[in-house]
């Protein structure tokens, strides 16, 4: 028994004797009570209900899990957790399976914990979660059954609407959303609930990039409920996808939505910003016009509003929407008001500017505190646009800010860059990238950023001349002789140089988990599987990270520790389903774990 393990078994001892001297039963725990009064002032103490035994076992099963022993801890805690019957206890228990990377003892413990307590809302949403992770799609129906009983009558439409969500990750989404749909059989016939299901089996359609039939479904729960907002926000989302004929039963709901109710805006404000999008910038302006009407204490229409009148030129009407806005949005005195009060003061600065009244338009561009919020908005607005096919009008919106400072025309470069990185444009962002680099040559981030677009745009050769550079100027940079050695150890090519090269890497940052992956990974490309094995294992140990799982997952597959293999995988897709290399390793061996 070692120090730690003798030192804590004779506390417990202790701690238990101490709690045996409370008079409680070992087959039934007794009910708390409170301590000999406490000093004036002060609270009173309650004991524990656990008995002693119960006790020792709890701290001993901690004691297990922080000494490196999970399954034993697991084992003491589920046990635990049967005999007391407390939620609480079950939930350390999947803790503790999930954190020691087992998502079957994890399932284990979630499905003990929806049997023996059936009420409690929590134990099947985990089963369900923990069922998704292991890609166990198939078996989710009745667990997604009981969670949709299970909920209160006015809260199930917010459950039924998060279900998309739910399985958003699942690859096979015909199997996800035939799952849904059985399980939302019994909502489909109960009016209350009808318009959110068929929403909800809409969206799991259009994650299969079945547009017609998605609007099939929004029909139908429109046709139930027109004054839903669920089957409309589903149209407009097949509105962005160029379902011209989905915006008619977006005007329908319109009509029909009579009530002045502040959460009857989200419709009509979502559909001028679609609009917009599509550069219908008259019936948008009718849009929100009427809605600033119904509704003037909404803010967020009246910044839509303004910068829709300082597009037609109407400066007056612009700046009296804009005033009002901004009145709102400081009422409100919360995070997502003060952001978008930067944007209302560029376009005051805008309006301002068109008059010609450049001290006033420098006076509201000087209450901006934050250039970086400027570009956030602006990148989330300029990503808007690249997703309706617009990435032209994109990367002009972001070249077209302001350079107040000297670091901001590096910023937007950035913002450009990884714009198009996030749309997988590899070409153009290594562009952009370069055009950094070369405007700003001391910046090192910059250079190994570049190298990154090149390899993924297959300028291979580009990308090994950017490191070399990188390593020249920066001989401590540890990523850069990790990502030259990585890149052609993943080609298997020049393995011995790219073992160097990442020996030398980590030499620099001895303690970086990904960087031991690639050594682990060009051991294993060069024939030294029972090294690579023991690197994997003690990267994958220090850091579970999907990435090295997939290498790992080989690795044990390719000595023909299939099973272990197929668990590692499982853990992989755990934390991260749509891991690019994952997948691709899945693919290549033609495994479904």
């Amino acid at each position: 028994m070692n120090t730690l393990h003798r030192t804590a078994t004779l506390v417990l001892l202790g701690l238990a004797f101490g709690a045996a001297a409370q008079p409680t039963s070992p087959s039934a725990p007794a009910t708390s009570t409170t301590a000999a009064a406490s000093p004036a002032g002060e609270p009173a103490v309650e004991n524990s209900d656990l008995n002693a035994p119960l006790f020792y076992q709890l701290l001993l099963g901690e004691i297990n899990v922080v000494g490196g022993e999970p399954g034993a801890g697991y084992s003491l805690l589920l046990d635990a957790a049967r005999k007391r019957k407390d939620p609480d206890l079950y939930r350390r228990a999947v803790d503790v399976a999930l954190q020691a990377r087992s998502g079957e003892a994890a399932l284990t413990a979630a499905r003990a914990w929806a049997q023996e307590l059936p009420s409690s809302p929590q134990a099947n949403r985990f089963v369900l979660q923990i069922l998704l992770a292991l890609n166990r799609v198939a078996e989710t129906t009745p667990v997604l059954q009981a969670i949709l009983q299970a909920s209160p009558v006015i809260e199930r439409n917010d459950t039924i609407n998060a279900i998309p969500q739910t399985y958003g990750r699942v690859t096979d989404k015909a199997l996800a959303a035939t799952v849904v749909r059985e399980a939302l059989e019994p909502s489909l016939k109960q009016p209350f609930h009808a318009a959110a299901a068929w929403t909800t089996l809409g969206r799991m359609e259009l994650a299969q990039d079945r547009l017609p039939q998605a609007l099939a479904a929004a029909r139908k729960g429109h046709g139930i409920d027109p004054a839903s907002p669920f089957p409309a926000l589903l149209a407009l989302e097949l509105m962005e996808r160029g379902q011209a004929d989905a915006e008619v039963l977006v005007r329908e709901h319109l009509q029909a939505n009579t009530t002045q109710s502040p959460s009857n805006f989200a419709v009509p404000l979502a559909y001028a910003r679609i609009l917009v999008d599509l550069q219908r910038n008259s019936d948008a302006r009718t849009q929100l016009e009427s809605l600033t009407t119904r509704q003037p204490e909404q803010a967020e229409p009246w910044l839509l509003l303004g910068s829709l009148q300082l597009q037609d030129n109407a400066l007056p009407q612009a700046g009296a929407s804009l005033q009002k806005y901004m009145a709102l949005a400081r009422q409100a005195g919360d995070e997502r008001s003060a952001r978008s009060l930067t944007q209302a003061y560029l376009l005051m600065a805008q309006i301002a500017e068109q008059q010609q009244d450049f001290p006033t338009a420098n006076a509201w561009l000087d209450r901006i505190e934050n250039v970086d919020d400027i570009l956030a908005a602006q990148m989330r607005r300029a990503s808007l646009l690249a997703r309706q096919g617009q990435m032209d009008k994109a990367r002009e919106l972001l070249r077209s800010q302001p350079e107040r400072r000297p670091e901001d025309a590096r910023l937007k470069l950035v913002a450009e860059a990884q714009l198009l990185r996030d749309f997988k444009n590899w070409q153009q962002s290594y562009e952009v990238y370069s055009e950094a680099a070369a405007r700003f040559p001391q910046d090192t981030d910059l250079i190994y950023d570049q190298a990154m677009m090149a390899e993924k745009a297959g300028k291979l050769v580009d990308m090994e001349r950017l490191l070399r550079q990188l390593i020249a100027a920066k001989p401590d940079h540890h990523h850069a002789y990790n990502a030259l050695g990585y890149s052609l150890a993943d080609r298997n090519l020049r393995l011995p140089e790219a073992r160097q090269l990442i020996e030398k890497a980590i030499s620099l940052a001895p303690g970086d988990a990904y960087i031991q992956d690639s050594l682990g990974w060009v051991e294993f490309r060069m024939g030294n599987t029972v090294q690579a094995l023991t690197i994997l294992q003690g990267a994958y140990g220090k850091r579970p990270d999907p990435e090295i799982a997939a290498h790992l997952g080989e690795v044990l597959w390719t000595t023909g520790q299939r099973e272990q293999a197929l668990k590692i995988w499982r853990e992989g897709l755990l934390l991260s389903a749509d891991n690019e290399t994952l997948q691709e390793t899945l693919k290549r061996l033609q495994v479904q774990p």
